[in-house]
Order: C-alpha cells, then sequence, then structure tokens
C-alpha cells in the first residue's frame, strides 16, 4: 500500500445543521484521488444536549488493518527498532479489526467539548496527490527535511508582529 502524508483535521461548526456541500466535496476529492478519508467523526449536539454521531471511511476494513500495521510498524521502530516493528505492525492491525481509527467509545471529549447547537468533526486525511511528488524526490535522491501547513491566520499573525516590531498601529497601513 503506498501511503501518502497524513492530515488529522479538526473543526468546528456554529450551526449543527450540515447540508450536504462537504460530504459532496470529500467525494469529489476522493474519486479524483486528490484525498482519501481514512477516518472521520462528525458529532453534532442539538440545542437540547443530545448527541448524533457519523463516522465514514474510504477504506475497507482490509486497507484499514494495513494501514493499522504501517503506523503501528513505524511506531514500534522507532520504539525498539526491527523487533519493535514487527510488533508494532501486529498490535496496529489489530488495532483496526473494528474498522475505525476513531474508536466511539474514546470520542465522549468531543461530545463534551462541543456546547449545544454546534458540531465539530475529526478526520483523518491522506494525501494522495503528493504520492507521485514524493517519490519522484526519492528518485533524485531527495529526502525529507521539513514540511508545515501556513494557514491565512499565520500570515495575519506575521504581518502583526512586523507592524509591532516597525511600531505601525493598527489599521494605519504603510504610506
Amino acid at each position: 500500500m503506498a501511503l501518502g502524508p497524513v492530515q488529522i483535521l479538526v473543526v468546528g461548526f456554529g450551526d449543527a445543521e450540515f447540508k450536504g456541500t462537504i460530504r459532496a466535496e470529500l467525494e469529489r476529492l476522493r474519486e479524483a484521488d486528490v484525498v482519501r478519508l481514512i477516518d472521520m467523526v462528525a458529532v453534532r449536539k442539538d440545542s437540547e444536549g443530545n448527541v448524533e454521531r457519523l463516522q465514514q471511511s474510504d477504506m475497507s476494513s482490509d486497507e484499514l488493518q494495513e494501514f493499522g500495521a504501517i503506523v503501528g510498524a513505524l511506531i514500534g521502530f522507532g520504539a525498539a527498532g526491527e523487533e519493535g516493528a514487527e510488533l508494532g505492525a501486529e498490535a496496529g492491525a489489530e488495532a483496526m479489526e473494528d474498522g475505525a481509527v476513531f474508536d466511539e467509545s474514546q470520542m465522549w471529549y468531543v461530545d463534551e467539548a462541543i456546547p449545544p447547537g454546534t458540531a465539530a468533526a475529526i478526520a483523518l486525511l491522506e494525501h494522495r496527490w503528493a504520492i507521485p511528488l514524493r517519490d519522484a524526490i526519492r528518485e533524485q535522491g531527495g529526502f525529507h527535511i521539513a514540511d508545515a501547513w501556513i494557514h491565512p491566520v499565520d500570515l495575519i499573525a506575521i504581518g502583526a508582529a512586523s507592524a509591532a516590531e516597525l511600531g505601525i498601529e493598527e489599521g494605519a497601513g504603510a504610506a
């Protein structure tokens, strides 16, 4: 199994009513082999505090077990070398036997964290688009040094820090 970079994404929604647009976009991205949803749990709490959950994955049970084995082997290797990799692969595959990364019995903290009338989702997304790029880099002898996501709020923070260093007041702009 070729596995692309995996991102954990946690999002909240002020309106607990989903309209299907997110699911449709995830489907479009999956069909284009841009991303694959390893696991996702969406939690909605109505105004009276009743909780409803939806869990979804694009992976079959066998694929989830293979994913678990890969993740377990990597963690095991980091902990105890090759012997740890073998034990970790077995433990990781076993952990995925129930067909989900996010165990519903462990999701109680999401239920507690979101206020009534809101929703939240936790997703593990595999970035499939990056696999050929990663392979091409490796074929040229390249290796990973660092990576990071830069969000708009990060750029705003950079601007605010720069303004503070230069003594520019908020809203004054540069002349």
